[in-house]
């Protein structure tokens, strides 16, 4: 069995890897797994949500670059380590100003504080205040950044947010998909392999979930639980469970005629054994097809749910609060800052969707 089981394995990722969009899609599936995992090292602000606002420079185009003055905060500061970091980001020990120009007078440093395109106000800050009695060091605190996708209207960076928020639509697919698998495959394997009034019931079960709109239903779960992180990935996940279970359902009552199934029974084992050790594993393929699928779903329900303002709250960035947040920019003179998560949200809705194509031809699963 365990010969058979590899075989199946091998021979079914050699069929993927022929199929390049099934390829493409995964390698842009483990891009964002790696991005959602390592991206408060790798966002440019790396703050609790990528969070640091500068409202002086909200809503700049792609590649804008500004100077800035770092005022460390020394009384504050705290230090932290490497795993708060990986998963919660750098607390801000400093605020960064910005700034037009500067000059050094004496022990004070002199700055025109950028307030817009054609205005500044002129501000004093002693060096040594600024640089914990170390004079010599007061370049370390004037920096230039550049903003490789522009910022938003707080002043945020936009590449920041959408780095971090591949976490939030990542877990949300993620999580959303675990509940409805559990459930679905647990419900669909009881109705099909028992039949009778437990298949009525459950049936019954799956098609007064199916009559509702899906939105409708996130709707009603997320008020009853209320706004929040974790209440969207139950309220996604508990809707999503009816596809898989009606999926397992035909399965089982196909795989449960075979004449191995059969044997099985003959030779007294429980039935709990015959699904869970002879049927679930032989139904793998279509699972991990209508998984991806599910996946991709979820991630568009999320979108949706924080664009109506009943998703993911701020400041946790969300590519669909993003948008939320900057659409009315789509008419003005800075289209990019909401098109680019919408352009986020697409690639890996499509990247899914090409994984689910690709596995559904690498299973095989019409001769399944």
């Amino acid at each position: 069995m365990a010969q058979t089981d590899y075989s199946f394995k091998t021979d079914m990722w050699k069929r993927l890897k022929k199929n390049r969009a099934a390829l493409f899609g995964l390698i842009i599936i483990i891009l964002a797994a790696v991005v959602s995992v390592f991206g408060y090292v790798i966002a440019p602000d790396n703050s609790p949500n990528a969070d640091l606002q500068t409202v002086e420079i909200q809503a700049k185009k792609p590649g804008y670059s500004q100077a800035f003055l770092i005022v460390p905060d020394f009384k504050n500061s705290r230090t932290q380590n490497g795993v708060t970091v990986l998963l919660w980001g750098k607390q801000n020990n400093y605020r960064y100003v910005p700034i037009k120009g500067y000059r050094i007078n004496g022990d004070s440093l002199l700055i025109n504080k950028f307030i817009d395109d054609d205005t500044t106000v002129v501000q004093f800050y002693s060096i040594k205040q600024l640089t914990n009695n170390e004079p010599s060091s007061i370049k370390k605190n004037l920096i230039t950044k550049k903003f490789w996708l522009g910022t938003d209207k707080f002043g945020r960076d936009i590449l920041s947010r959408l780095i971090i928020g591949t976490r939030v639509s990542l877990a949300v697919g993620l999580i959303a998909v675990l509940i409805s698998l559990t459930l679905g495959i647990f419900l669909g394997a009881l109705a099909g392999y028992y039949r009778g009034w437990v298949d009525e019931v459950i049936m019954w079960l799956v098609n007064v979930t199916w009559s509702i709109p899906t939105l409708l239903l996130v709707f009603a779960i997320t008020m009853a639980m209320g706004k929040g992180f974790w209440q969207i990935f139950i309220a996604v996940g508990l809707t999503m469970w009816v596809s898989v279970a009606r999926l397992i359902r035909g399965q089982v009552m196909a795989i449960k005629e075979m004449e191995y199934i059969q044997a099985a029974r003959a030779l007294g084992l429980k039935n709990s054994r015959i699904i869970g050790r002879h049927i679930l594993p032989n139904i793998l393929g279509p699972v991990m097809v209508i998984a991806a699928s599910n996946f991709a779903t979820a991630i568009i329900v999320e979108a949706g749910l924080s664009f109506l303002g009943i998703g993911i709250q701020p400041p946790q960035p969300s590519w669909g609060l993003m948008i939320k947040e900057n659409y009315n920019f789509i008419i003005t003179h800075n289209p990019m800052i909401a098109l680019m998560p919408g352009f986020a949200i697409m690639l890996l809705v499509l990247a899914f969707n090409l994984l689910g194509n690709g596995l559904r031809d690498a299973v095989d699963v019409k001769e399944g």
